[in-house]
């Protein structure tokens, strides 16, 4: 596992594609936008196909 520490409105770049930017931080809290193509499937880790939750749930996501 790659671990970051990233400042708020700064981006991590995953291949050619895919760009990861904080959008904002509050309270121990991060928000994440990430670009990506329309084909690349994006899902928290608790809505993960035929996985098993391990973690509280999150608020829904919205995808573009």
């Amino acid at each position: 596992m790659l671990v970051l520490s990233r400042k708020l409105g700064e981006k991590i770049f995953i291949g050619d594609q895919i760009c990861i930017t904080v959008v904002d931080i509050d309270r121990g809290k991060i928000r994440l936008g990430i670009e990506a193509p329309r084909d690349v499937a994006i899902y928290r880790q608790e809505l993960l196909p035929g996985k098993p939750e391990e973690e509280a749930p999150a608020a829904p996501t919205t995808r573009r």
